[in-house]
């Protein structure tokens, strides 16, 4: 298993009937199977051959999560070519346009709700020769084309292209480019991530050693799929293991996206989740309120509750002392009162959640695993693909990013890169199979971060005594205070957004 494809193929064939996809058509989930699902990739393949796309190729995705977004991207890799996913959040014109043209893409496919955006630039496109809309609501214009109607005549010269998509597939290698994922580029141009077919496959294997996920598991999956972490875990680490993916109810407007996730979670029922720190917060909100609004009693016994067991559990990683031991036929009642009563809000079955793409918060971490659903914080970047590593059931101390992930080398440099002792800050720099290829037409940037194979993540962060990685910000980002001591200004300002109802963003300076 060293290509997506072959992943792919090799699922189908252990999990041919194992529902992949769960979305929502005619206001009920209908389950997609592998099965069902490799026949359409097989006929966008064949209508993508039509359209004269060859290996090598960027073809940009731009739509919100759905079946028809996961069949475009392994058609687009079974082909030969190169994904390049977009943000649907991205709405400056500019923004775009800079990346479909940086790429070179030759094809978008995008959905209806942001085609919009699309033809607002259309006329200076200048690489791009198709546009595939999925589900089209308005007549298209030239060179658009209906998905479904590509999908059909795929269908009808499949068996002229039978042969060759099998040769296509078949012949893409471990080191040929999957994705060009980019930055958000807050600072500059964003930069284009060049992501290999080996890199995906390896961080899936070394996330799979992390978390047994059985075929039985499901997940909704909230986050962007366009997202690094929401891209392999979600989908490709499922998929390895004939696990299923639902889709939340896009509904007609992000609003009411956003409005669908908890119903969504109630009608699927998911095992685990993945969640960024805006979302848990999000939860922890509406979980606090969903309490409150039971009245004083129950509000004061869940905070007791709550403080009972974040004694009982430490840092998940302590041995438990004979004083929590005699806590535990208390923290059973309160579980029974209290705490399954919250869970039962979530599905009844989520046994964790997993958190990555930023720092999440120790407070919200003892929240969570108190009330039993344990958000497991995990560290990783794009370039990384992105997983390097992750607290785990077996294996987990709060407040930390977890433990570095199977076949990557890890290193902790000061300022003049001499390796640092446990326990002592410094830059996180990692080697494996999963670091990036480079950065697409970014030869300056490459050397800055890729050096003699090390990826330089440009995070501050320590490894304890126990192997534990703290991961304290960005490494350039620090400020000194007048002590000589460096502070990473995220940790405070996130401080000051979780324990404040007034505050939503901040930003901390220092002259």
């Amino acid at each position: 298993m060293r290509t997506i494809p072959q992943l792919f193929e090799d699922s189908c064939k252990l999990y041919p009937d194992n529902v992949l996809i769960c979305e929502k058509a005619g206001g009920e989930y209908q389950a997609i199977s592998y099965q069902s699902i490799r026949q359409s990739v097989y006929s966008i393949a064949s209508g993508l051959i039509d359209m004269g796309i060859q290996k090598g190729d960027r073809i940009a995705l731009l739509a919100e999560g759905s079946s028809k977004w996961l069949i475009a991207e392994l058609a687009v890799l079974y082909v030969g070519a190169v994904s390049v996913p977009l943000s649907v959040k991205i709405n400056e014109p500019s923004d775009l346009l800079f990346r479909l043209q940086h790429s070179g893409s030759k094809v978008i496919i995008v959905s209806a709700e942001e085609l919009p955006k699309i033809r607002i630039i259309k006329n200076e496109l200048t690489t791009v020769e198709h546009i595939v809309v999925f589900n089209p609501k308005s007549k298209l214009e030239e060179n658009e084309f209906d998905f479904d109607q590509l999908s059909k005549k795929g269908k009808q010269s499949l068996s002229d292209h039978d042969k060759e998509l099998n040769s296509r597939w078949r012949d893409v290698q471990e080191d040929d480019l999957a994705n060009i994922s980019y930055t958000s580029g807050t600072t500059a141009d964003p930069k284009g991530i060049m992501l290999t077919h080996r890199n995906y496959t390896v961080n899936v294997e070394q996330a799979c050693s992390l978390f047994e996920i059985p075929e039985w598991y499901t997940t909704l999956l909230i986050l962007s799929w366009d997202h690094s972490f929401a891209h392999t875990v979600g989908l490709y680490v499922l998929m390895k293991n004939g696990a299923s993916i639902s889709v939340v109810d896009p509904g007609k407007s992000p609003m009411e996206r956003l409005r669908n996730i908890p119903k969504n979670i109630q009608e699927i029922k998911p095992v685990f989740l993945l969640s960024v720190p805006a979302m848990a917060r999000r939860f922890k909100k509406s979980i606090e309120s969903g309490i409150k609004s039971k009245g004083q009693l129950t509000e004061r016994l869940f905070y007791s509750a709550l403080k009972t067991a974040y004694f009982y559990h430490g840092n998940g990683w302590a041995k438990k002392s004979i004083a929590k031991k005699i806590l535990r036929p208390l923290l059973w009642i309160y579980d029974k009162i209290l705490f399954s009563k919250v869970r039962a809000s979530f599905g009844g079955r989520l046994k964790f959640t997993i958190g990555g793409g930023a720092l999440l918060d120790i407070e919200l971490q003892r929240f969570f695993y108190a009330i039993g659903i344990p958000m497991y914080q995990g560290y990783g970047l794009t370039e990384a693909a992105p997983v390097i590593s992750s607290n785990t059931p077996d294996k987990h101390k709060l407040g930390t990013s977890g433990c570095v992930v199977e076949n990557l080398e890890i290193k902790i440099l000061d300022e003049d890169e001499n390796p640092c002792p446990a326990n002592t800050k410094g830059e996180i720099v990692v080697k494996g199979e999963n670091v990036m290829k480079a950065y697409w037409k970014n030869e300056q940037a490459t050397q800055e971060t890729l050096k003699e194979g090390w990826l330089c993540t440009g995070d501050l962060g320590y490894l304890d005594q126990d192997g534990f990685l703290y991961v304290l910000g960005r490494f350039k980002s620090l400020l000194i205070g007048n002590d000589g001591e460096k502070y990473s200004p995220e940790g405070i300002e996130e401080t000051f957004i979780d324990n404040s109802n007034y505050i939503d963003q901040c930003m901390l300076y220092n002259n």
